[in-house]
């Protein structure tokens, strides 16, 4: 009796419809992402889609799902995705997504599933007590429309305001990233203590519309330059008082600008970078390697190996010869040190491929063979810079040295150059200042970081 119950339970099993929808929550370096596969079984075969709920992603097509022995297979051939699960007797599929050769475990159930609530006690909720609009502006030279979120401290008024820029990568307005959402916080302290604050989605991302994968530094500056022209329209702004905030890679768009416009009154320059893109990268490679526990003999391979690279980017005026020579090279180094550190489930082909087309970007062309010094030489407004001392991916010295270096030389007589203790590249108050730890930090930007911010920003207001 005993065993024809398992044989029928187990036929009963295999036998079963799973059609319908499918939801889990992906977990990647503490960001919470959506994911819903949507099957149908026609002819007995399945076919399904799948959606990125948080992302804006709708109907992808899945190359392949099968569903045999309880176990679900899914795969996205041009995105490199795999699934494989197992029916539990929860009735939920345990198994692991696979991307690119990084591994993610995913529970997949047909009831729909809520986000874990993230602890973030700065992250301020509605009501605000100030005016919040949602804007749009035409970037007409890209040919490209922004969106994003104008405050004023109340409806009306006359008020002086800033322009946030975010860092490296596709972010939104808030610059949300890892849980976190920086910018948010920042407009929020602000706006409370009289500055108007303008954020934008990135070109490409959320609501702003554009082609974010092939944009430099140089058109997100176009970018901000776009959003000054439409501060300029509302009568609610002080147009001699129009500042600039960059995080990161923002830090080297600010002075861009700056350079380029008069409206701009002063900029702040938070983590903002002094010496060349690929100085920066080699050494913020090292010393996260470092943090991350690999030896020093690997680190010194890794930096050896990315070095050589580095320099055929910046040696290289033509695209199509730069991947030819890079995944030439790459070949050979893989050839020599062996294939251990090729991702398991990825080709050496493909692996190569994915290397090739990071280091190649038109974003990382620029910024490699970008250095700050030959910009911020010319800025003659105020300006703020602020590093965090335990920031590992803009380390503070080395970078404030340079930043001082270059505005002296420009004359400028009105810079504050400040590292602030124990904070890390998204100026939380840290451990290690590892990437790794800014998810787990409650905390998502230091107290003392946004006093030193509107502090400084008041003083330059009275001052004009």
């Amino acid at each position: 009796m005993l065993v024809l119950f398992i044989v029928f339970n187990t036929l009963a099993m295999y036998g079963q419809d799973i059609s319908g929808q499918w939801n889990g929550i992906l977990k990647v370096q503490g960001t919470q992402l959506r994911l819903v596969f949507n099957l149908d079984k026609i002819d007995n075969k399945y076919r399904s889609t799948m959606d990125s709920p948080d992302q804006g992603a709708k109907g992808i097509p899945v190359t392949s799902t099968t569903f045999e022995n309880s176990t679900l297979k899914i795969e996205i051939t041009n995105a490199r995705i795999q699934y494989e699960g197992t029916l539990n007797k929860d009735n939920a599929f345990v198994g692991i997504f696979k991307q690119r050769g990084q591994e993610f475990p995913l529970t997949l159930s047909i009831q729909p599933i809520q986000k874990e609530v993230v602890k973030r006690p700065q992250e301020p909720t509605k009501p605000y007590p100030y005016y919040a609009e949602n804007v749009t502006f035409k970037n007409t030279k890209a040919n490209i429309s922004l969106a994003g979120t104008l405050t004023f401290p109340k409806k009306g008024g006359y008020f002086p305001v800033v322009i946030l820029i975010t860092g490296s990568g596709a972010q939104n307005r808030d610059e949300e990233l890892l849980g976190h959402k920086p910018f948010l916080v920042i407009s929020d302290y602000l706006t409370k203590n009289g500055i108007a604050v303008l954020r934008y989605d990135d070109r490409g991302t959320a609501e702003s519309t554009g082609d974010f994968s092939i944009a430099t530094s140089a058109d997100f500056a176009d970018d901000v330059e776009s959003a000054i022209a439409f501060l300029k329209t509302r009568k609610e702004i002080n147009k001699n008082k129009i500042g600039l905030i960059g995080h990161s890679e923002g830090g080297i768009i600010a002075p861009m600008v700056a350079n380029k416009s008069k409206d701009v009154a002063f900029i702040v320059l938070l983590a903002g970078m002094g010496i060349p893109g690929n100085e920066l990268l080699l050494l913020q490679q090292k010393l996260i390697a470092k943090a991350n526990g690999v030896s020093e003999t690997e680190i010194k391979k890794l930096v050896q190996i990315n070095s050589k690279l580095f320099k055929m980017v910046l040696a290289s005026d033509n695209s199509f010869k730069l991947k030819a020579d890079l995944t030439a090279s790459l070949n050979k180094t893989i050839k020599i040190d062996g294939i251990d550190k090729i991702p398991s489930g990825m080709s050496k082909k493909e692996f190569i491929s994915i290397q090739v087309h990071q280091i190649s970007s038109p974003w990382m062309q620029y910024f490699l063979k970008f250095n700050p010094a030959t910009i911020l030489k010319n800025v003659k407004c105020p300006v703020l810079a602020l590093n965090g001392e335990k920031d590992l991916q803009v380390p503070a010295k080395i970078n404030l040295e340079a930043i001082k270096k270059a505005l002296e030389k420009s004359g400028n007589k009105n810079f504050t150059a400040k590292e602030l203790s124990n904070l890390n590249h998204l100026f939380q108050e840290c451990t290690t200042g590892a990437p790794s730890e800014y998810a787990t930090i409650e905390q998502t930007i230091a107290p003392i970081a946004l006093v030193e911010i509107s502090n400084w920003i008041s003083k330059q207001i009275e001052e004009k």
